[in-house]
């Protein structure tokens, strides 16, 4: 079992990474408030680990209430906040009570966006239980939902009591899924830990395997790198928004393409493809570095080219994504491999020719 700090003053808080831990009250007895608990899950991951947690809050004289969501990105819907604080009233819960998010990344972004605005703030604790949520959106408190016009753009900045990563979940991701998180574990070597991209490139099969002690490399460096730029930057004023690596792009892909026709890594994989080649467009980034970010990806077994749509459909959503600022398109590019910056000063023509350059050949 490790542990690490994401420092934030007051706010503070832990993240835990062991085997077996959703089974420890030790990590949950000091982060829950003294009121009721309220499980919020998804329709696959509640079948798996939902009875050890209960089993646990038990163990802390916790009855728990369950909210079960459809699994699937279309659960991150306005209608599901709404949904749960139903619940959550007619329960008779107050601001004593704790939300614990079980499952991967929408269930995490829903939850604590639910913790957020129920009563104007509520405890919260994640427990992810993808790779993506583990190494990503469980840690910084970017909470939110999805709007028909962009993604996650209703939510808000609300951290969590603490994050418990029980790698035993891994167990049962489906390989898709699992290579869908690598996509942002690529990330923090690209954008600032270049001796972790090396790393990965020398050490992919065995991440592949799902190798134990590679499996605790990933997921520890990622915390960690994530951790240090959360507490420099909590609420994106600067330097925060380089976490967003690929995701102008990526995000763009999910919206134009249909919530749910790509899982989000996937999306950012081809995003991260896109501001590469962008990057090198701009003479900032070496060929030989853009084409050892396209061969770890493809190596990695994701996607590199987005669906055949019009350039104008792309550009309309990266235009109202949460980086633009007075209808500018900000962009996170890479000077090197490690080396990440952002800016709003990018040739139209240039963005559109690496759109065209990475979209499917097929109609």
């Amino acid at each position: 079992m490790q542990s690490l700090r994401v420092e934030l003053g007051q706010r503070s808080y832990s993240i835990h990474i062991g085997s077996g831990i959703i089974g420890d009250t030790t990590f949950f007895a000091p982060v829950l408030s003294k009121g009721p608990v309220a499980i919020i899950t998804d329709t696959n991951v509640a079948p798996l680990y939902l009875q050890a947690l209960q089993n646990t809050l038990k163990a802390l004289n916790k009855d728990s209430l369950v909210i079960t969501l459809p699994a699937g990105e279309e659960s991150k819907s306005l209608d599901n906040i709404q949904l749960i604080a139903g619940h959550l009233l007619s329960a008779g819960y107050g601001r004593d009570c704790t939300l614990c998010a079980l499952g991967g990344g929408v269930v995490g972004d829903i939850t604590g966006f639910a913790a957020a605005v129920y009563q104007r703030g509520v405890a919260c604790v994640q427990i992810p239980t993808t790779l993506l949520a583990m190494v990503d959106s469980s840690v910084g408190g970017k909470t939110g939902v999805n709007h028909p016009l962009g993604k996650n753009m209703i939510g808000a900045f609300y951290q969590p009591r603490t994050v418990i990563v029980d790698t035993d979940t891994l167990d049962s991701l489906p390989e898709r899924e699992f290579r869908s998180g690598l996509a942002e574990v690529i990330k923090y070597g690209l954008i600032n830990d270049p001796g972790f991209f090396s790393w990965l490139e020398d050490n992919l099969d065995a991440v592949l395997a799902r190798d134990t002690e590679a499996l605790a490399k990933i997921i520890k460096t990622s915390c960690r790198d994530k951790a240090d730029v959360v507490a420099r930057d909590e609420l994106e004023g600067g330097l925060r928004a380089i976490l967003n690596f690929g995701h102008t792009f990526g995000h763009a892909i999910e919206a134009a393409s249909g919530y749910g026709h790509y899982l989000h890594g996937e999306a950012v994989a081809i995003g991260m493809v896109m501001a590469a080649d962008l990057s090198r467009r701009l003479d900032l980034l070496r060929e030989s570095e853009q084409n050892r970010i396209f061969k770890l990806i493809k190596a990695a077994g994701l996607p590199t080219l987005a669906p055949r749509l019009e350039t104008s459909v792309y550009l309309d959503f990266m235009k109202v994504d949460k980086k633009a600022e007075g209808g500018q398109i900000r962009f996170i590019l890479l000077n090197s491999i490690g080396n990440a910056l952002i800016t709003g000063d990018v040739p139209p023509a240039a963005i559109i020719q690496t759109l065209q350059a990475f979209m499917e050949r097929s109609a």
